[in-house]
């Protein structure tokens, strides 16, 4: 007596769990590119006759539609639902967990910063437990072009906007009210330092902002792949040299990159 084929978890699966997943693998298939039945059923693994009653049902629902020379594509009802997740997601609550990560790895101080207009907003503050207690504050605003964080959140501006965010970050007289000795960085230095920061796709605070603060900061991107916020790790510079902040690049890098998923972005 023939024994039978061993179920696999996915046939083992409740009918209406089954059709859920097939449906989903549809829905997968078409945003990977596949744009006929033929192609879908080969990636999902169905007959043709079952993938067009999933697809015809998909389009009925509007999470699919079918376009003449071209066929399927994503619906209006998924890019609904798209605005929608991403307006319900919050980014300070889905920011904290990294950066209690990088404050436990690293001991410094870490932020999460938004753009408002040309200054940085703070979001988050996680104090370190090197060195001092930095000034910044959660609410507080800074010139983009004068702090590390706001560097990054610049890597998508064209040169032309970086000298304009540059000129209006001067102080009068050319001194911080803070550090009147504090020498201020070229028009030509930050050109030449955001050029390599895109290529990077990181941004280096090198006491830009006051002496003896640096920071390393990355963008986090959205599921548009816009910049919409950044993280910078700050701390004085026996705490930060050099061959530190180099070191903390992949670490930031990968941390943003985790998060830009979680809003949608696509690696």
């Amino acid at each position: 007596m023939q024994e039978d084929a061993p179920k696999t978890a996915k046939d083992a699966a409740p009918t209406g769990t089954q059709t859920l997943l097939r449906g989903l693998g549809v829905v997968h298939a078409v945003a990977c590119g596949a744009r006929d039945l033929k192609e879908i059923a080969r990636l999902i693994g169905t007959t043709r006759s079952t993938t067009h009653r999933l697809a015809s049902c998909l389009v009925d629902e509007r999470y699919l539609r079918v376009v003449p020379q071209v066929g399927y594509l994503l619906g209006p009802k998924l890019i609904e639902l798209g605005f929608q997740a991403r307006e319900e997601l919050p980014l300070v609550t889905l920011a904290g967990p990294y950066l209690d990560e990088l404050s436990a790895l690293t001991g410094d101080t870490v932020h999460l910063g938004i753009r408002e207009g040309d200054e940085v907003l703070y979001l988050l503050k996680n104090p370190g437990r090197n060195g001092p207690e930095m000034r910044s504050r959660v609410g507080h605003r800074m010139p983009l072009a004068r702090t590390g964080i706001g560097k990054a959140l610049m890597l998508d501006d064209a040169p032309q906007d970086w000298q304009r965010l540059y000129d209006i970050s001067l102080p009068a007289g050319g001194k911080s009210q803070f550090w009147p000795q504090h020498p201020q960085q070229s028009w030509e230095q930050l050109e030449q330092r955001m050029t390599e920061y895109v290529a990077g796709g990181y941004a280096f605070d090198l006491e830009d902002n006051e002496p003896s603060i640096r920071c390393v900061a990355a963008p986090i991107r959205d599921a548009s792949k816009r910049i919409v916020a950044a993280i910078s790790i700050a701390s004085t510079v026996p705490y930060m040299p050099l061959e530190k902040m180099a070191e903390l690049i992949p670490l930031i890098k990968g941390v943003t990159a985790r998060l830009s998923a979680e809003l949608g972005l696509k690696v």
